[in-house]
C-alpha cells in the first residue's frame, strides 16, 4: 500500500519504518527541514533499539522516503497517518494546534479519496474536529472529494517500540465505515498473523481507549509507590508484597515496581489531559488527580530522604547520579525524575556528577547553565570523591556493578537506590550504607 506519515517524531518514525519493513511504499513528512535532511542521510534523531537499522535498510530498498512537502505526502498515500505532537497546554489539556494545522493542509491539498488516520494521542472528539477542518477547506475550494476519518491509537513503549509495532499485543481502530475497516485490517495483517487481536470500535471509544490505558498504568505505579511509602513506615518489604500480589491473576506482575515516579511524554501528559477533558464535561476524576499528586510527591520524598540523611545540610555535598532518561533504553528526558531530583539537589547547594548510557547528549541541554552539574565518561568516572550514589534509572549496565571498585572511588560508601536494584544484605556485607524504596534497612 501507499502510506503517508505526517509528523516524523517518535511515533511517526517508528510507524513509518515498520510499515515500510512489511513492503509498503511509505513517505514520511515533517516541517523540520534539518531533521528531514538528516533522515535522508540515515541520521536518526532519537535513540530507540533496532530503529537505526530499520530506517537505513528501508531507505536503501526504496520503500521509505522523507519530505518536507505536505502536498507530496497527501498525493502519495491512500492512507495518511497523522502522528504530530500533541503537547500539553498551559491548562493541562492537549494542545491540538499541530493536528488541526495538518488537517487544514490536507483539506487544501487532497485531490482524490484518502483515509485520514489519527495516530497521535488526542482527546475524544478530535477526529470529528479534524473531519470538520478538512471539510471546511474542501468547501472553500468548492471541491467535491470524498475522504474517511479513522482513529488508530499507538501503544508503543519507548525502548521496545519497534517490537511493539511489529508484534503488537493488540491493534485498535475506530472507524465510521466498513470499507475503512477492511483496508486497515489488510494493512495490519502482517503484524497480527500470530493472533494478536485486531479490535474495531467506534471512533470516540478508540480515542478514549488510549487515555484509559495510560491512566490505568500510571495508577498502578502511583498505587505501588503509596504502598511502598507505607512499608517504609511499617518495616514491611515492598518487593515481597509485589511478588505476593503479582501472583494473583486478577492483578498480574506488570507495572508494580516502586520507584521515584513515572515520567516521559505519555503518562504525565495523558493523565493531565484526561483530567482536563473530564472536568470540561462536568466530572472531577479524583483518582486521576491523586495519581498525579502521588507521582509529584514521590520525587520529593526521594530528595527529602537524602536531605534527612545529611541532617538537612546538603551544601558542599557531591553526588553521583546513575540514570537520567525517564526509563532504560531511551534518551527521552521529558519529565524524567532525574531532572527534578538533580535540580533540587543543586538548588540546595550540592553538586552532581551525571552519567547515562544514552541520554547524556540530551541531558547536557536540559542542565545547560547549571554550574553544579558535570558529566562523566562512564558510570565509574562519576563516582570519584562522591558522598553518595543515586540510582535513578534502572539501565542493565547498573544491575551488577563492581562494588569493590565503587568503594575505592567514593568518598563515603552510601547508595540511595530509587529503583530497588540491589540486595540490601549484599550491600551491607560489602560495606555500603544502602537506602531504597519501601524496604527495611539491614
Amino acid at each position: 500500500m501507499r502510506i503517508s506519515v505526517i509528523g516524523v517524531g517518535y511515533v511517526g518514525l517508528v510507524t513509518g519504518a515498520c510499515f515500510a519493513e512489511t513492503g509498503n511504499d511509505v513517505i514520511c513528512m515533517d516541517i523540520d527541514k534539518e531533521k528531514i535532511a538528516g533522515l535522508k542521510k540515515g541520521v536518526i534523531p532519537i535513540y530507540e533499539p533496532q530503529l537505526d537499522e530499520l530506517v537505513k535498510n528501508n531507505i536503501k530498498e526504496g520503500r521509505l522516503r522523507f519530505t518536507t512537502e505536505i502536498k507530496k505526502a497527501v498525493e502519495h498515500g491512500l492512507i495518511i497517518f497523522i502522528c504530530v505532537n500533541t503537547p500539553q497546554d498551559e491548562d493541562g489539556s492537549a494542545d491540538l494546534k499541530f493536528v488541526m494545522r495538518v488537517a487544514e493542509d490536507i483539506g487544501r491539498s487532497i485531490e482524490k479519496y484518502r483515509i485520514v488516520v489519527i495516530k497521535s494521542t488526542v482527546p475524544v472528539g478530535t477526529c470529528e474536529k479534524v473531519k470538520g477542518a478538512i471539510t471546511k477547506e474542501l468547501d472553500k475550494r468548492k471541491a467535491d472529494i470524498s475522504f474517511d476519518i479513522a482513529s488508530n491509537p499507538e501503544f508503543l513503549k519507548e525502548g521496545v517500540a519497534v517490537d511493539d509495532c511489529m508484534k503488537p499485543e493488540r491493534v485498535i481502530v475506530g472507524v465510521e465505515h466498513e470499507r475503512v475497516e477492511e483496508i486497515l485490517r489488510e494493512l495490519y495483517s502482517p503484524f497480527v498473523r500470530t493472533g494478536a487481536p485486531f479490535i474495531v470500535m467506534d471512533v470516540k471509544s478508540s480515542e478514549m481507549t488510549k487515555y484509559a490505558a495510560n491512566a490505568m498504568l500510571a495508577t498502578r505505579i502511583s498505587f505501588m509507590n503509596q504502598i511502598s511509602n507505607i512499608c517504609d513506615r511499617l518495616g514491611a518489604d515492598i518487593m515481597m508484597i509485589m511478588r505476593g500480589i503479582g501472583s494473583d491473576s486478577r492483578i498480574g506482575p506488570k507495572f508494580l515496581f516502586p520507584g521515584v515516579g513515572f515520567g516521559g511524554s505519555c503518562f504525565p501528559k495523558d493523565v493531565r489531559a484526561l483530567i482536563k477533558t473530564s472536568q470540561s464535561f462536568g466530572y472531577n476524576p479524583t483518582i486521576l488527580e491523586e495519581v498525579m499528586e502521588v507521582n509529584r510527591n514521590q520525587r520529593k520524598l526521594f530528595f527529602e530522604r537524602i536531605k534527612k540523611f545529611y541532617k538537612g545540610d546538603l551544601k558542599g555535598k557531591k553526588f553521583a547520579v546513575w540514570g537520567l532518561a525517564f526509563k532504560p533504553n531511551t534518551d527521552d528526558m521529558r519529565e524524567a525524575p532525574a531532572v527534578y531530583i538533580v535540580d533540587d539537589l543543586t538548588a540546595a547547594g550540592a553538586s552532581c556528577s551525571l552519567f547515562d548510557p544514552k541520554a547524556t547528549g540530551v541531558a547536557k541541554n536540559v542542565f545547560k547553565g547549571n554550574k553544579a552539574v558535570r558529566f562523566g565518561r562512564n558510570q565509574y568516572d562519576v563516582l570519584k570523591g562522591t558522598d553518595a550514589l543515586l540510582l535513578v534509572t534502572e539501565w542493565l549496565s547498573f544491575r551488577e556493578p563492581d562494588f569493590e571498585k565503587m568503594l575505592s572511588l567514593m568518598k563515603t560508601p552510601v547508595i540511595f537506590d530509587g529503583r530497588n536494584q540491589y540486595n540490601p544484605k549484599t550491600l551491607a556485607k560489602t560495606g555500603f550504607k544502602y537506602y531504597c524504596i519501601g524496604r527495611p534497612n539491614v
